[in-house]
């Protein structure tokens, strides 16, 4: 069992919670996972850590309550527990030796964002964070993010907190201004992230994203998390989750992620008044 340590609602549907699993966080790395279940009815489903702190023995998770397991997970109270939390898993990301980097975060996707910007920044690198956003009440993190770069760009869809627009709008000014990327990192979204990598490519600026395929057992075993990377199959749990966004095959990642939409729908209502749904 894994005890919560410490709940934040950063909005109305996150929520961050830190939790009590020393061994993972002496190990953990940017760009790692944990694969965490609630209780022994539950499902497995794989959370990208988001910070962890050696000192306290805690790693610390985002999650936006919109499938059953994080609804579930949202309403634990500190002093709760998880059942089951396997980690480090995945590859840290591997980022070379950068000058100056922007690292780009789309919603809960700032999350994940977060550790790969903090670690860069503390290492001595120039680091540039965009965080998009759909509105004002989804920001999440900001005075967090604030802390671990040289400069802060947030956007919204609608323009009502930071700038009006999408970070791909962002990105493209910064650079038409003169900003001499080594290296972008851009995590959200996968659209947000195919555009992203549509830019960076034109200018031949090495970009790294992490991907968010279907996945299952964390290890390589299942084969559901398979993506193409450069024409050639690639697992996210073992493989990745980071990959080259100019190499991957955005369009089948896509079209795999959609694949479970019905029936992940069907798992979470039920049929009844001659097929009314219901939340469960």
């Amino acid at each position: 069992m894994f005890k919560i340590r410490k709940k934040e609602q950063l909005s109305k549907l996150i929520t961050l919670l830190e939790i009590d699993a020393p061994l993972i966080a002496r190990k953990a790395q940017p760009g790692q996972f944990v694969i965490i279940r609630v209780d022994d009815h539950g499902e497995r489903i794989p959370l990208t850590i988001a910070d962890f702190d050696i000192d306290t023995g805690t790693i610390t998770i985002i999650i936006q309550a919109i499938g059953k397991t994080t609804k579930m997970l949202s309403v634990l109270e500190v002093g709760d527990s998880v059942l089951d939390l396997v980690g480090p898993l995945g590859m840290p990301t591997k980022v070379g030796n950068p000058k100056k980097v922007a690292v780009i975060g789309g919603g809960v996707g700032c999350a994940i964002a977060y550790p790969q910007a903090k670690s860069l920044f503390n290492s001595g690198v120039e680091v540039d964070i965009i965080a998009g956003f759909k509105d004002k009440d989804f920001v999440i993190i900001e005075d967090r993010m604030e802390k671990v770069s040289d400069n802060l760009y947030i956007t919204t869809d609608d323009g009502s907190y930071g700038e009006k627009g999408f970070v791909t709008n962002k990105l493209s000014e910064l650079i038409k201004s003169g900003k001499e990327y080594n290296l972008v990192i851009a995590i959200g979204p996968v659209p947000m992230m195919r555009s992203v990598a549509e830019i960076t490519k034109k200018y031949g600026i090495k970009t790294i994203v992490s991907l968010n395929p279907i996945m299952i057992d964390g290890t390589g075993m299942c084969g559901g998390c398979r993506v193409t990377v450069g024409g050639k199959i690639k697992f996210a749990c073992v493989d990745g989750p980071d990959f080259d966004g100019h190499q991957v095959d955005f369009e089948e990642l896509m079209l795999r992620n959609s694949t479970y939409r019905e029936s992940e729908r069907k798992a979470h209502t039920c049929r009844l008044d001659g097929g009314a749904g219901k939340d469960v």
